[in-house]
This record gives C-alpha cells, structure tokens and sequence, in this order.
C-alpha cells in the first residue's frame, strides 16, 4: 500500500512536471491522478492486449496514463472559478 502511494507520487509528479501550468490541488491529488493514471494505462494495456492480466504498466505508460487524467481534471476542475 505504501509503495503505491510512493509510485502514485512519482508518476502524478513527473505527469505534472512535463504538463506545466497552474494545477487545482495539492499532494493528495497528484498522489491521486498518479495513481489512476497507473490504472488507466493497465486498463488500456490489457484491452490493446499490451499487457497480460497478471502484469503491471511501466513507468512511461503510467505517466502517459496520469498525463491524460491530468488533461481532464484541468479541463474540468481548473476552469471553473472559486469564490469564497
């Protein structure tokens, strides 16, 4: 569980990193979108027939995976205004 949180944070971080500009969310959120973009890209993987059912997405896929989530959360959380 904690090595998914540690990948998580490495492949939301990188995914952010080569996506820059202003991201609505902290820590926990790239955590997050890491996480789920690993998942994507499996998700992807196995239906492309990339990857087997027993097997994990790479480190790139993930990124490439986290890098789409991240477009549309962008897309819809970042564009709309906050106001307190």
């Amino acid at each position: 569980m904690i090595w998914a949180l540690v990948i998580g944070l490495l492949v939301g971080a990188v995914a952010k990193f080569l996506m820059p500009g202003k991201d609505p969310g902290g820590i926990f959120v790239t955590i997050l979108i890491g996480i789920a973009g690993s998942m994507l890209a499996n998700w992807i993987g196995l239906a492309a027939g990339w990857y087997q059912q027993d097997q994990a997405p790479g480190f790139v896929a993930s990124v490439l995976g986290a890098i789409i989530l991240l477009w549309g959360y962008r897309t819809l959380i970042g564009g709309k205004s906050r106001t307190v």
